[in-house]
């Protein structure tokens, strides 16, 4: 792997597509660039250091329900190269690196209250080896990878006895890593794992009301309920951090939230109305009880009683519970407004938010595609997020992802994933949106890119890359893409003319 790491550090980048009129140092001095990973896509070792399992297991091992009938028993592999891969991270000239501590590694069931030393070793090692190289952890507690147990025995995140098991899971990662780890996130895209594993039944634990694709689930009520849960266990664990951890440890925490950014398809009012409620269902949900002490006035209008009440006590545990806000960010959608069905039996989440997304207007695409369905390249969306998240919560804002992909074409080498020159223009242009956010008022203090590594990429498999890194699934060996080599020389230090 040296030879391959100087292959990122020593290559002479001069052709026309690596050239940018951007640098880092024209980000402010404190911004922080990073890279991003979750612990289920990257790690492996399920059967080892104690590590229970997850619904995420149980899922993969269902058929049909990965694009390519694959798992992550092996993954990446990142539990046994995690010391190659913080090499890596340290050769893209980043300074920080954003992962997430697997639940069951810390307590294997998720319910009992004997916490697994291997898997807090193992974290310890994995910190320890990030702040050697000079790499600042930034900690995900929850990124999807829910004990198995919790979901057989408890119903997963539509019961509300969750919150006391995660403020125990989080209670036990502070007192074990706060020393070194100075910014926390609770949650990673509640909205992804409330909607898609108890409403739609795309993700684990696949929970939907068509049942055709599950025996259980009611898509009308059960997404809320998860969601209501998970704000409650995120302010709880807030609240333990700030009493007893923050004083001496002095860190911050937030939450991530995703967000396509949605643009009216149409000057009507209907569609500007519709596209209020696409944003009041994406990021309203999660932000506005945290803000303004209630769900988005939309989401009442048209959940109603399906939607959960909070309890005064529980809207001051909310209140103002984040230091920063995450925000994970892809692309964006042309939203247009849909009638609401008169019948109830037809109502969910999704429907309830009475809108069509498109990537197309007018037989035009709003933007090159990338491999994944849903994600289309749209550079200015980024800004328009980023502004109007500003604009209404007036909180720090970190870039938790921001990427794209390219299909796992099988009849491609090496060097063909590594010429991912589509990848590269995607951080330069999307990154002059940030600055361009940050130069009209923002307060943006950093991004980081999805993904350091190919990876398990959830329900699809490993048909999908969105790595830096190409990882080669048969023998593992980690080969920089372009994208790596332009993040390197992107980020690296600008060296004053010494004939000025």
């Amino acid at each position: 792997m040296d030879s391959q790491n100087a292959a990122v550090n020593g290559a002479d980048l001069s052709p026309a597509e690596f050239t940018s009129d951007l640098h880092r140092s024209d980000f402010p001095k404190s911004f922080v660039f990073g890279t991003a990973t979750s612990a289920f896509q990257v790690e492996g070792a399920t059967h080892e250091g104690g590590r229970g399992l997850t619904v995420w297991d149980k899922f993969t091992y269902t058929p049909g329900k990965i694009t390519d009938n694959t798992n992550a028993e092996v993954a990446i592999d990142h539990y046994h190269r995690y010391k190659e891969d913080i090499q890596l991270i340290k050769d893209l000239n980043m300074d920080a690196h954003r992962f997430s501590i697997a639940w069951s590694r810390i307590i294997p069931d998720g319910i009992g209250r004997s916490v697994n030393k291997e898997g807090i070793a193992f974290y310890n090692r994995f910190i320890d080896a990030l702040i050697e190289k000079g790499i600042a952890p930034y900690v995900t507690l929850y990124h999807w990878d829910l004990p198995l147990t919790l979901q057989d025995k408890l119903g997963g995140w539509t019961n509300r006895e969750i919150v006391e098991h995660f403020a125990y899971y989080a209670e036990t990662c502070f007192a074990a890593f706060g020393d070194r780890v100075k910014h926390w996130i609770t949650f990673n895209e509640p909205m992804q794992f409330c909607y898609a594993g108890y409403g739609s039944g795309y993700h684990a634990p696949g929970r939907t009301s068509e049942r055709t694709k599950s025996a259980e689930g009611d898509s009308s009520t059960e997404p809320y309920l998860a969601g209501h849960n998970v704000l409650i266990s995120h302010a709880t664990a807030v609240e333990i951090y700030r009493s007893k951890y923050k004083p001496e440890q002095g860190g911050s925490i937030g939450f991530t939230v995703d967000c396509e950014w949605p643009e009216p398809l149409s000057d009507s009012t209907e569609d500007k109305e519709a596209t209020e409620r696409r944003r009041a269902f994406q990021l309203g949900w999660w932000l506005d009880p945290i803000y303004f002490g209630d769900y988005p006035v939309q989401m009442r209008q048209n959940a109603g009683d399906r939607l959960p009440h909070f309890t005064e006590e529980e809207k001051l545990l909310l209140r103002d519970s984040l230091d920063f806000i995450g925000l994970n960010h892809y692309t964006t959608r042309w939203v247009t407004s849909q009638q609401l069905p008169s019948n109830p039996a037809e109502r969910n989440y999704w429907v309830d938010q009475g809108v069509l997304t498109t990537a197309e207007k007018d037989g035009v695409l709003i933007g090159e595609k990338a491999h994944s369905f849903w994600l289309y390249i749209v550079p200015w969306g980024i800004q328009r997020l980023i502004e109007y998240v500003w604009k209404t919560y007036k909180a720090p804002i970190y870039i938790c992802e921001n990427g794209m992909d390219e299909f796992n074409d099988p009849a491609w080498t090496v060097s063909n994933f590594a010429k991912d020159s589509t990848r590269v223009k995607y951080y330069q242009e999307y990154l002059k949106h940030v600055h361009k956010a940050i130069e009209n008022g923002a307060d943006v203090r950093g991004y980081f890119a999805w993904s350091l590594l190919d990876n398990f990429e959830w329900a699809a498999g490993y048909t999908s890359r969105f790595g830096l890194y190409h990882v080669d699934y048969s023998t593992l060996i980690r080969h920089p893409k372009d994208s790596a080599r332009w993040f390197s020389q992107f980020l690296e230090p600008k060296v004053a003319n010494p004939s000025l």
